[in-house]
């Protein structure tokens, strides 16, 4: 266990004197779960991936500021997150035309969840389209607490709420998903 955290704070080390190969290393380890995080909140492929180049970039000039209190996963993740949130309450004024993207984005993670529907099982495909008909803050919050992992106290600075309000919108967007599921199986 010690050579990979030495290892890790190494490559940080070298993150952090601009030095490319470590950046590039870093990037390679990171991207598909960057993808994916910056894909569950604006739904948008493009989109997501240039808030996952943007987080990228974000986070190498700002490498110097990481203090190591997190993984540097969770400190790239983190960054993204709040990119993709500003650039979704920023789109979410205009009124977008959907379409049939008949590329279907199908990147498989690791450490995340595969939403291809070839990969993935009928109901978790349900539970999926259900999680995206909720409404718009419901889906971001929960796609938060639920898929990215982050606690309370995280949502609510990034979301700018307080704890009271958090817990309440979670809880509701919680119900309303149970609400929606119970009504399919129906």
């Amino acid at each position: 266990m010690t050579p990979t955290i030495t290892y890790s704070e190494e490559l940080i080390a070298r993150c952090q004197k601009q030095d490319q190969r470590a950046q590039l290393e870093v990037y390679k380890k990171y991207y598909k779960a960057m993808y994916n995080t910056a894909y569950r909140i604006v739904k948008d492929p493009a989109e997501a991936e240039d808030i996952m180049q943007e987080g990228f970039i974000k986070a190498f000039s700002k490498m110097h500021t990481f203090e190591g209190k997190s993984t540097l996963g969770a400190w790239i993740k983190k960054i993204v997150v709040n990119i993709s949130i500003n650039a979704y309450n920023k789109n979410s004024k205009y009124l977008h035309v959907s379409y049939q993207d008949e590329f279907k984005n199908e990147i498989i993670e690791e450490d995340g969840i595969d939403i291809s529907e070839e990969n993935t099982s009928s109901k978790v495909q349900k539970i999926l389209k259900m999680f995206d008909s909720l409404k718009e803050n419901y889906r971001v919050i929960l796609t938060l607490h639920l898929i990215e992992g982050f606690d309370y106290d995280e949502i609510c600075e990034i979301l700018k709420l307080t704890p009271a309000n958090c817990r309440t919108t979670i809880s509701r967007a919680k119900e309303q998903l149970r609400s929606k599921l119970s009504e399919n199986e129906r």
